[in-house]
């Protein structure tokens, strides 16, 4: 644990962090990846040109100063990020690399002196062992449990569907032909690619919006406009080519045994490839209570998975099942016009039960939880899938 005197001076350099600003994280990622190229096989270089990472990174910063004194308050954004580190698999080592140039950035840009930089390597060393401890232990549960692995593994692509002009999926199946890791029902897998435009591997996350059978795992790409990975995906994997996978992790999962009642399954876009896996699981063992399917995307086109959730309500009468078109003109009937309102199902939220689990851009899923909260769900009930931030909704 932190002296009181390491905690004061930590505390104490907050407001010159904060006035510097996300400066001192770019500044950290160009002295760090320069000096250590090779993490840039690890890091999302598509993340540190539009700056994305350099301001979790800040975030993580402030907010890990901010609760020095009780970092229990972090922590659920430390295992949503120790889940992410093991999924693109962080070691020990790599966080001496990260303490090193950390305090270098903190000495050359702000010049604290050396009593606030002794102080912020030790509160670092806690924060790195937090970090390494429940990073090991994960690893050792992934490994521990049948069909489970650490690193990467061989994954032949079995079968690649396009699900809507946005979206393709594709099914991945072993190539030693042995058993995979059972995932959670909202669990993530991360793919490992290169490309030789590129000169360095790309690893990304992808939701399984699958049963897990232990068997096989299906991901589901949306082609972003500026993407590097999913572009690379739509176009150049193909049925029969080999990828490289991590095992299954993520913290945005679905527990059904725990479940007593209503279940409300929200999501936007791709979004829904987490709480679609929930679907199938509930499906799957039978389960008896109300479930609400309620999604969003901007047009018929665009809506993925639309059959599989339609056989799916056919067999579970206590499945109810809402969509919102928010850009499509003339679309079919039943569907609601423009961006989700819970007002107009306001009913299902009734149940003082009722659990939800959502998924989406950032935006929505803040405004859906203030709809949520105005509806008087109970804040407990309310999960979501948050990818490596500090920051909350």
């Amino acid at each position: 644990m932190l002296d009181q005197k390491t905690i004061d001076v930590v505390k104490s350099t907050i407001p010159a962090i904060v006035q510097a600003g996300p400066e001192v994280t770019k500044h950290f990622y160009k002295r760090m990846l320069s000096s250590n190229p090779a993490l840039q096989n690890v890091f999302n270089m598509a993340h540190q040109r539009d700056n994305t990472q350099p301001k979790a990174l800040f975030d993580a910063v402030c907010a890990y100063a901010a609760n020095i004194e009780n970092p229990a308050q972090i922590q659920e954004a430390v295992e949503r990020i120790a889940q992410k580190h093991v999924s693109i698999g962080i070691t020990p080592e790599q966080y001496s690399i990260v303490g090193e140039n950390l305090l270098g950035t903190i000495d050359e840009l702000l010049a604290p002196g050396k009593e606030v930089l002794e102080a912020w390597a030790k509160a670092y060393g806690v924060l790195a062992d937090i970090f390494i401890n429940r990073e090991a232990e994960i690893y050792t549960a992934e490994t521990s449990q049948a069909g489970g692995w650490k690193g990467t593994r061989e994954f032949r692509v079995v079968k690649k569907t396009q699900e809507s002009s946005l979206i393709m999926s594709f099914v991945l199946e072993p190539v030693d032909g042995k058993p995979v890791l059972k995932f959670k029902p909202g669990q993530y897998i991360s793919i490992y690619v290169s490309d030789q435009g590129w000169g360095h591997r790309a690893i990304r996350q992808y939701s399984l919006p699958c049963v897990a059978d232990g068997k096989y795992y299906r991901i589901a790409v949306k082609q972003e406009d500026k993407g590097e990975v999913s572009p690379f995906l739509h176009a150049n994997i193909q049925e029969g080519d080999i990828v490289h996978l991590s095992a299954p992790a993520g913290d945005f999962f679905m527990d059904v045994a725990a479940l007593k009642g209503p279940v409300a399954l929200i999501s936007a876009g791709v979004g829904q490839t987490p709480v679609l896996s929930m679907l199938k699981t509930l499906h799957a063992q039978s389960y008896k209570h109300p479930i609400h399917w309620l999604h969003c995307v901007r047009s018929q086109e665009a809506h993925a998975f639309d059959a599989e959730v339609k056989e799916i309500s056919s067999q579970m009468p206590q499945l109810t099942t809402d969509i919102w078109y928010s850009r499509a003109e003339g679309h079919p009937q039943g569907i609601h016009s423009g961006r989700m309102d819970l007002d107009q199902v306001k009913a299902y939220f009734a149940n003082p039960d009722i659990v939800c689990f959502m998924c989406g851009p950032r935006e929505f899923m803040r405004t859906v939880k203030k709809q949520l909260l105005s509806l008087g769900v109970n804040p407990e009930h309310i999960h979501y899938e948050l990818f490596g931030s500090f920051e909350d909704i």
